[in-house]
């Protein structure tokens, strides 16, 4: 409830922005991700909003789409990511269909480099958060998804208080040298928070004894919660440590800046990281991507 006020709120904010500037609101507050440490691996999430075909001409139809999709891949280029977290990639009502995915397509095919991760056949694998990774650097072991529900092993079952499928996707990966670690990629509801804590709290269930098992984690997404939030201590419960995120990550679409970081970066031990996490807020190609800020850190595998 606390996040659909409020975007309700900046919604209504930005339309009086709008009105009395007669301008979009631009952020100033541009950051730019530093050079990539020798032997780093670069992790980036963002949630890239979904398609709707049937959408008329706004920004989230596929006209739409054709009118962001370089800005985004500009975004991918400049992160310059070895693994790119997404949420929200999914096409309707095409995805659970056919495998229609205009997002994920899109950055395939720009991005020979890359290879989606945690994705399969509709009917057996949901296709809203694929990880894409870097195939010169990491070799995929394992993949697989829970749902945030009481049956979590259904696929698209409801949440826990009944609303629309959310679910955690996983990708194992193995290093060149030999190192493997889990790459958890979630999406938590915005509406609910008790839907948020038993989310968490799930992920805390299944992630735990990976920890404890010797294979390090990296949990990202969109947590629609901030910094101390009752969500995120359930997720430091498993024993992640989240990495200092600063200002807002989404921001209506327009570049207003009107609460703190919902998007968010994690790690077990066995992965230091290598600097503070970067926001990206600002325009690619005199275009937002989505309505979240891209989010990125640079990371590196300890131990033996």
């Amino acid at each position: 409830m606390f996040f659909r006020i409020l975007k309700g709120l900046g919604a209504l904010l930005m339309t009086l922005l709008l009105l009395a500037c007669g301008a979009h609101i631009v952020n100033s507050g541009d950051e730019t991700l530093p050079p990539k440490p020798e032997g780093a691996l670069r992790l980036a999430t963002l949630n890239v909003h979904y398609i709707v075909q049937s959408g008329g001409d706004g920004p989230w139809s596929e006209a739409g789409w054709d009118g962001r999709k370089v800005a985004m891949q500009a975004a991918v280029a400049g992160i310059g990511a070895d693994i790119l977290a997404l949420q929200e990639s999914e096409t309707f009502p095409a995805t659970n269909r056919d495998g229609t995915n205009l997002t994920l397509d899109y950055l395939l095919e720009q991005n020979p480099g890359y290879a989606a991760a945690a994705t399969g056949e509709p009917a057996d694998f949901p296709s809203t958060q694929p990880i894409l990774y870097r195939t010169d650097r990491l070799t995929l072991e394992d993949q697989g998804w829970f749902f945030f529900s009481k049956t979590p092993d259904v696929i698209y079952s409801r949440t826990f208080d009944g609303s629309w499928p959310a679910f955690a996707s996983w990708a194992e990966f193995r290093t060149s040298g030999g190192r493997v670690f889990r790459v958890v990629n979630v999406h938590f509801e915005y509406r609910s928070r008790s839907n948020r804590r038993l989310s968490a709290a799930l992920v805390r269930d299944r992630v735990a004894p990976v920890i404890s098992g010797g294979t390090p984690v990296l949990l990202v997404g969109d947590i629609n919660a901030m910094h101390g939030s009752a969500t995120m201590d359930r997720l430091e419960e498993a024993g992640l440590s989240f990495l200092p995120v600063d200002g807002a990550t989404y921001h209506f679409n327009r570049g207003i800046n009107l609460f703190g970081p919902i998007d968010h970066i994690a790690h077990s031990a066995g992965i230091a990281p290598l600097g503070d996490p970067v926001v990206l807020r600002r325009q690619f190609e005199g275009t937002w991507p989505s309505d979240h800020y891209p989010v990125a850190a640079d990371l590196r595998l300890t131990g033996p």
